[in-house]
């Protein structure tokens, strides 16, 4: 295995915009959840990496309520299946979007469960409960933690609506990590 250290995770911003985070349209919300997840680019990918399995977690969220706010979690997203273009300086590119998209573009990843359906939020409608929440800090700014890792197969046994801490171990376990990455972000109170 090579340096899993590598990989760039980055946006066209520091701060997450408003399209996708807390002052979102209602065309863009859920249940009053920011739902349509931002763009960010993955660059110096290692060359032999299949699959992306990605986090984004809110840990200035633990203060407020006791735990880490998990807004998204993905697995198993073929790199073959994203756009490539290798004549710009970002030549993987995850859409606006994408969590929504996910679903119907590729079948064959799958999105975990937020922090939105614990039993201590309670919250039941699958577009808040399995895909991308936007950021919504009630208290001040916080940073959100977007954390990609790269592998050479699938992780096993993650179905729709898995449990972070199943991806976790998946990503534990494997022999065929080959890269990692991770960027903070703002999320504006």
């Amino acid at each position: 295995m090579r340096d899993t250290e590598s990989m760039r995770i980055s946006a066209d911003f520091t701060v997450v915009p408003d399209d996708f985070a807390k002052r979102a349209p209602a065309e863009n919300r859920a249940d009053g959840t920011p739902i349509v997840s931002f763009p960010f680019y993955i660059d110096d990918l290692a060359p032999d990496a299949m699959f992306l399995h990605w986090e984004l977690v809110d840990p200035d969220s633990i203060p407020v309520c006791g735990f880490e706010w998990i807004h998204w979690a993905v697995a198993n997203v073929p790199v073959d299946a994203l756009m490539f273009d290798f004549n710009d300086s970002h030549a993987l590119q995850i859409p606006a979007d994408f969590s929504r998209s996910l679903p119907a573009m590729i079948p064959e990843a799958v999105q975990g469960r937020t922090s939105a359906a614990s039993k201590f939020v309670g919250a039941t409608n699958p577009a808040v409960t399995m895909r991308y929440n936007g950021p919504q800090p009630p208290d001040k700014d916080h940073d959100y933690l977007l954390q990609v890792w790269a592998t050479r197969e699938e992780l096993p046994g993650l179905n729709q609506g898995f449990w972070l801490n199943e991806m976790l171990h998946g990503l534990r376990k494997t022999d065929s990590l080959v890269d990692q990455g991770g960027a903070f972000f703002t999320g504006r109170a």
